[in-house]
């Protein structure tokens, strides 16, 4: 097969019927298509196959409905991955209600911003996560909390909103609303602890938009056991570990716990994971256990893949030698999740995270919003005519209309493109900035750094100076077994200034235990800069 036949998509990739529904989508067609007793999800203690779960999510739908939600009505959704989690969250696209998700973790300040700009009537939470929900319940004038687990007094227990599942399938049947493939189908918030909170919405398109183009990456086989680190609250972690699996009629496995490198490996091995999503942090942890790829049976993954933060190519060669499946690295946005990534079509180009899979809209601009050559850095912009671009961010149609002009949403990250079409990532807008009246893209050196054996992370921030602008700042995690030092700080300089222009090598090294992170790894900058001026 030649390169250009292999990149060819599929007769109707990515066309968009004109009525559709995600959760028909994602488990009704499978079990029609013959898949009703294969494994849809497993997890330590249980498993449901497709027959199981399409009855389960019917018997919730029906439960749901009773309790008076109707369609278009938001649903929030806040717990842990679980069976319950998708369950939930299908019924309620199955009844044409909207499903608000939202990170389990969230504080009391945070829930109430979220309810405040949604304004749910219902809620499904888990017992060891419902605290904040609970806190704020009466005066957020929630009707009803549907609770898994431990409920409290006056709390629906989930069990009883499905009730038990006839074995005979025409009792148990369930219809599902009949939508447009352009109306909302779910909303995935973030918090609200810096300002408002950015309630994003989906519509039910989005499911064969991004759907077809995680196929189109990674072309699905059918023993495939797929499992990711991050929480569904995240859209990378929603689609890669659920909804896509489901739709390709494979297996989602859960993670029980921690994202530990000990805790991953041992589901990987448990569940005989095949493809498995995480951040570059969790890999660089497993790197730096020695022999941990020897202590465990994983041998049956065919791929790992890395998004949320830049994966660095010098984590890349250490994981080929040491664990020998391919890594893929991927760039998304919350707005669309999965941008541009690395795949089985291409041969995988460290540093790049991939070329753009056909019909995806993107592009790399310069501020007049022209195309840039190969090579030059530009602003990462998609088209808003792309099915897979989120609708609007629910109750602030100012911040919707600001992101969407000119026929473009800007991602707001930086990137460049070379000669052959591979995307590389420069970071985000705001992370640049002028060193010496210099442009400095911060992952260059960042890369840079993490070549040397002594690195196990490094960010580089901006130090404001009066006299050049801002000077260049490393900060660096050492490897394991080595020490912070004045010698390995000069050392390192001087490692730079033997590949770097010289305005890009820091003034200062500092160094760090450990780089401050978001919930799905991307690096807290300002955070950075902060504790390097204490």
């Amino acid at each position: 097969m030649s390169n250009s036949e292999s990149a060819a998509p599929w007769p109707g990739y990515r066309k968009i019927p004109s009525r559709l529904n995600l959760a028909e989508e994602v488990l009704e067609r499978p079990v029609a298509a013959g898949h009703g007793r294969r494994t849809a999800m497993v997890w330590h203690g249980g498993s449901l196959s497709y027959g199981e779960l399409r009855g389960r999510v019917r018997g919730f739908a029906r439960g749901l409905q009773r309790l008076g939600v109707a369609p278009g009505e938001r649903v929030l959704v806040r717990m842990p991955n679980s069976a319950e989690f998708a369950m939930a969250f299908l019924a309620a696209v199955k009844l044409g209600a909207l499903p608000v998700v939202v990170n389990s973790l969230l504080g009391v300040r945070e829930v109430r911003a979220i309810l405040e700009q949604t304004k749910p009537r219902f809620a499904v939470t888990e017992g060891s996560r419902a605290q904040a929900l609970r806190e704020v319940r009466a005066p957020m004038g929630l009707e009803a909390v549907i609770c898994a687990g431990e409920a409290e007094d006056g709390e629906v227990p989930f069990d009883t909103v499905g009730g038990e599942a006839p074995d005979d399938e025409s009792r148990n049947d369930f219809p599902t609303r009949d939508t447009s493939a352009h109306e909302p189908a779910f909303m995935v918030c973030t918090s609200g602890t810096t300002g408002r909170p950015k309630c994003i919405v989906h519509a039910h398109r989005w499911i064969v938009a991004l759907g077809d183009l995680n196929r189109y990456r990674l072309p699905p086989e059918p023993e495939d056991v797929v499992m990711a680190t991050g929480e569904w609250s995240f859209i990378s972690a929603l689609g890669h570990n659920l909804l896509f699996p489901l739709r390709n009629g494979v297996t989602c496995a859960v993670l029980s716990g921690r994202a530990t490198p000990e805790n991953v490996l041992e589901h990987v091995a448990t569940f005989r994971v095949t493809l498995l999503h995480s951040v570059a942090t969790v890999y660089r942890r497993m790197l730096a256990t020695e022999g941990i790829e020897d202590a465990y049976d994983i041998h049956t993954l065919r791929g790992v893949h890395s998004t949320g933060e830049a994966l660095r190519e010098a984590t890349y060669r250490q994981w080929k030698a040491r664990f020998g499946c391919e890594m893929y690295e991927h760039y998304g946005v919350s707005e669309y999740q999965l941008v541009v990534g690395q795949g089985a079509r291409h041969p995988v180009r460290p540093g790049s995270v991939g070329v753009p899979a056909p019909d995806v809209g993107i592009a790399i601009v310069d501020e007049d919003g022209c195309p840039v050559a190969d090579g030059a850095v530009g602003r990462t912009v998609i088209s808003t005519g792309d099915p897979g671009l989120f609708v609007e961010y629910h109750g602030d149609p100012e911040r919707t209309e600001a992101a969407r002009r000119n026929g473009v949403y800007d991602t707001g990250d930086l990137a460049y493109r070379d000669g052959d079409g591979y995307f590389f990532i420069a970071g985000r807008s705001d992370d640049c900035f002028k060193t010496r009246g210099l442009f400095l893209v911060p992952t260059e050196v960042e890369n840079a750094l993490q070549r040397h054996p002594a690195v196990a992370e490094a960010v580089v921030v901006p130090e404001p100076d009066p006299e050049i602008g801002n000077r260049v700042l490393g900060v660096v995690v050492p490897a394991e077994g080595q020490g912070a030092s004045a010698e390995l700080a000069e050392i390192l300089r001087q490692s730079l200034r033997d590949e770097l222009a010289h305005y890009k090598v820091p003034y200062r090294i500092a160094f760090a235990e450990a780089i401050p992170k978001s919930p799905v790894g991307k690096i807290l900058r300002n955070e950075v800069a902060a504790r390097s001026r204490r």
